[in-house]
């Protein structure tokens, strides 16, 4: 089985035995895109683990994007409309990447950590405000904002004012081993308990 396949099937028998409201998004390459049957493989894994389907999130980047774009736009309605979403990774790098929110069936646009690791530096302002009006766009086109390597608090509250409604980073959690997922999820519920209390 080839590796691209192979980590598909994993992680969505991995992700079956996490509470319910965990997903998992995994990176697709362009290989996957170029050869195989990238549906079929998607649509495997999703049978053989028994992950319910909008718990599974595919992230490609603007590179994919470039092979071929018919084809590519294609596959990836295909993969949409089995209840998968689809996430731009690396959202803000690429000089086409506005150009592909038209064609191309995003649900969620991921921000750069370029943008997110000059919080507190001389390029602090400049960042926040592209931060927000990545934000503000994809809210416009129904998209979620996922904000890239945050990895203090002053970056998640930052990234939080302006907009983002989604975040990942090591501020809470290092990649595991799938053994201490569970472990992971208990300290991110640590961190935002107190924001669910003060909300109640």
């Amino acid at each position: 089985m080839e590796i691209g396949n192979w980590v598909l099937m994993r992680a969505c028998k991995d992700a079956a035995t996490w509470p319910a409201g965990i997903k998992v998004a995994v990176n697709l390459s362009s290989v996957q895109f170029e050869k195989g049957d990238l549906y079929g493989a998607v649509a495997g894994a999703i049978a053989a683990s028994g992950l319910a389907v909008d718990r599974l999130e595919l992230e490609v980047t603007e590179s994919v994007l470039l092979r071929d774009h018919p084809k590519t736009h294609d596959l990836l309605h295909r993969l949409r409309s089995l209840g998968i979403k689809i996430l731009l990774d690396d959202f803000g790098t690429a000089y086409g990447a506005l150009s592909y929110l038209r064609s191309f069936p995003f649900d969620k646009l991921k921000i750069d950590r370029s943008f997110v690791r000059d919080f507190g530096t001389p390029n602090e302002r400049d960042c926040a405000a592209i931060v927000q009006s990545i934000a503000e766009l994809a809210k416009r086109l129904r998209m979620t904002t996922v904000a890239e390597g945050v990895e203090t608090a002053g970056q998640l509250a930052m990234v939080t004012n302006a907009g983002c409604e989604e975040v990942q980073g090591f501020y809470f959690s290092r990649p595991v081993p799938a053994k201490e997922i569970g472990a992971a999820i208990s300290r991110v519920r640590q961190i935002f308990s107190p924001a669910l209390e003060n909300s109640a």
